[in-house]
């Protein structure tokens, strides 16, 4: 399994307006192949900040993700309004349910 997290800052003058890019992202992601699990959520309205969390079968399910026509018109809709993002993607083994 893959595993990416991300931190996305926006120009937070823009996140009303990004909003149904970001609502659209997560849905058609999660009808991907490959896609165990996506989220975005906005951290701080006053800083623009998105924590992005996503789970994938393997990289080759991630890779394809970047080829997709919901991943464009995202892209094309944040475009100008993305003032840093950070994406870090770990290999992950032994996935197993946390006891409470």
């Amino acid at each position: 399994m893959i595993i990416v997290i991300a931190r996305a800052e926006f120009d937070p003058a823009r996140l009303d307006e990004l909003q149904p890019a970001l609502d659209a992202m997560m849905r058609s992601t999660w009808e991907e192949s490959g896609c165990l699990g996506y989220s975005m959520a906005i951290e701080s309205r006053d800083d623009g900040i998105c924590s992005i969390v996503e789970r994938w079968e393997n990289e080759a399910a991630l890779r394809q993700h970047f080829n997709q026509p919901h991943m464009a018109a995202f892209n094309a809709a944040v475009k100008g309004a993305v003032r840093s993002i950070d994406a870090r993607i770990y290999d992950a083994s032994n996935e197993r349910p946390l006891m409470l």
